[in-house]
């Protein structure tokens, strides 16, 4: 025996640490503790699931989250390796769950098992984002308009189009207030209502980064929290007087809106192909949108003039032969009626 071993003071036998035995460190030395019961609080509207006083979304059932959940209530000590937890979950009521916990691992060069019953409880709580939601609350609203006439329905779609993909990103990045809680189409455009400033913000900078125009943000103090003055801010997003493919005309020639710009718009001739730029108060009216083109049978081609068979009546008309395409006879092309005239759009 060597001149260091000592012996263990409980049981005699030899050791070379100073101390207990292994067989007599373990037993003295609880390895794992578990809690008898443990708590889920899910909102029952959305799934979401509260982790002391923070709401997480979760799309995770009920038999998914139970052995989570129960595995939890399990904690080891430092000096255990290779840890393992399985559970077998038995229903006692809607509210309660019995959850059988196996418990596994190495404990100073041993291995050691155990077991253990959790009480699972179930708790629903309506979330902080639905209780705002069923209480109708908002922070903003953006509305959409458009300058001297109605937004068309290819606009309202896309600004509702944005504003979902919008709610989606933020929510996906655990924005979980910053939500859309009603949109309301009416006759002169589209009022989103909204959870919180910051997807007002965005939703405007967006709607107008891709369909033009401008928005300006008005606040109304509606109140005090904890010394804090709370405001509820417009967004109105005003439209550019014209949209892209609309075909206006200007000195008695046609032309198909490429892109709006202050004070002025780019635009494609629709006799020659050529582009220039015109200056808003040169515009006469809107005769359409290129969106809203049919298409139409070319019967002939006679030098610088089509017939073209108007889909209304059945009957040919002569249309001047644009430079910008190359019509045969047969052709379908598209067309927008102006009053008397058609027009062949791009």
């Amino acid at each position: 025996m060597s001149i260091r071993d000592t012996f263990c003071p409980k049981c005699g036998k030899p050791t070379d640490n100073g101390g207990f035995c292994r067989e007599c460190r373990i037993g003295n030395t609880p390895w794992y503790t578990c809690d008898s019961r443990v708590m889920s609080t899910q909102c029952p509207s959305c799934g979401a699931i509260k982790q002391v006083n923070t709401w997480s979304d979760s799309e995770l059932t009920k038999d998914e989250l139970g052995p989570a959940l129960a595995r939890s209530a399990v904690h080891f000590h430092h000096d255990v390796r290779k840890p393992s937890v399985t559970a077998r979950i038995e229903d006692v009521t809607v509210n309660r769950s019995r959850a059988f916990l196996t418990i596994h691992g190495t404990f100073y060069n041993a291995p050691v098992e155990a077991a253990c019953t959790v009480e699972i409880i179930w708790n629903k709580e309506q979330c902080d984002r639905c209780n705002r939601i069923s209480g109708s609350y908002y922070e903003g609203v953006v509305q959409v308009r458009a300058e001297g006439r109605s937004p068309s329905t290819f606009e309202i779609q896309m600004a509702s189009s944005i504003a979902q993909n919008i709610e989606d990103n933020l929510q996906a990045g655990g924005e979980r207030l910053s939500f859309i809680s009603d949109m309301n189409e009416i006759h002169d455009g589209i009022d989103i209502i909204i959870g919180s400033q910051h997807i007002g913000l965005m939703i405007a900078q967006a709607i107008v980064a891709q369909l033009g125009g401008r928005y300006t943000t008005h606040p109304k103090l509606v109140g005090e929290k904890n010394g804090r003055q709370l405001y509820r801010i417009t967004y109105s997003v005003r439209l550019p007087r014209f949209q892209k493919h609309d075909i206006i005309v200007s000195r008695k020639r046609y032309y198909e809106v490429d892109r709006v710009e202050a004070h002025h718009v780019r635009v494609t001739d629709l006799m020659d192909g050529t582009t220039k730029s015109i200056r808003d108060d040169d515009v006469e009216r809107i005769a359409g949108n290129s969106r809203n083109a049919i298409p139409a049978l070319a019967a002939f081609v006679d030098g610088s003039m089509v017939g073209i068979i108007d889909p209304e009546t059945s009957k040919s008309m002569d249309v001047a032969k644009p430079k910008w395409i190359e019509i045969r006879a047969g052709d379908h092309v598209s067309i927008i009626r102006d009053n008397e005239n058609l027009i062949i759009v791009r």
